[in-house]
């Protein structure tokens, strides 16, 4: 996995909880590298998990909740640093439909080994859109997280409801104004 997820986890735990916390976590966890991630490095998934499973443990909060603050946060982060990506699309849905076609393309040219998740557009409308996402890492609450986030940046409301299958999730956007 990219360690910007790792970078941006921690900056999440330290903004959200403590820098104290942020510490207790990674002491905790006890990762080989002592959890020293660059964001441009490859780590294990389970590094990650784990992490969350100690965060959990510290603050009592559910796996589902932290996860999907997680998306949110990552929504804002990648929104700031990453404005070419957001700046051409003037609603929500044109930006979630390029994920694939666009912005996954982009990602792959800088990180060439990244295993991104599928975001697959299957019906689309003006108040309406689906979206199929696939991945291995089965991270669809964090992907809800960052479809949220996503909403939030751009302002608008919609009913977002999720559908799990074998190998992700089923997102259905409706506009609710």
């Amino acid at each position: 996995m990219l360690g910007l997820v790792f970078t941006e986890f921690i900056e999440m735990v330290e903004a959200r909880f403590s820098p104290e916390v942020a510490d207790q976590v990674l002491s905790a966890t006890g990762l080989d590298h002592g959890g020293a991630y660059t964001a441009v490095g490859y780590y294990p998934a389970e590094e990650l998990q784990r992490m969350v499973v100690e965060l959990v443990q510290r603050t009592g909060e559910p796996v589902d909740t932290l996860v999907h603050s997680f998306g949110q946060h990552l929504a804002q982060r990648f929104s700031q640093a990453h404005r070419e990506y957001f700046s051409p699309h003037q609603h929500p849905f044109d930006l979630l439909a390029a994920i694939d076609g666009h912005i996954h393309v982009e990602v792959r040219k800088l990180y060439s080994q990244a295993q991104l998740p599928q975001f697959e557009v299957l019906e689309r409308s003006p108040g309406r859109l689906r979206l199929r996402y696939r991945s291995e890492r089965r991270l669809q609450v964090l992907a809800l997280g960052l479809i949220d986030g996503v909403l939030a940046l751009y302002g608008r409301d919609c009913q977002v409801s999720m559908t799990p299958c074998d190998d992700g999730a089923v997102f259905l956007l409706e506009a609710t104004a």
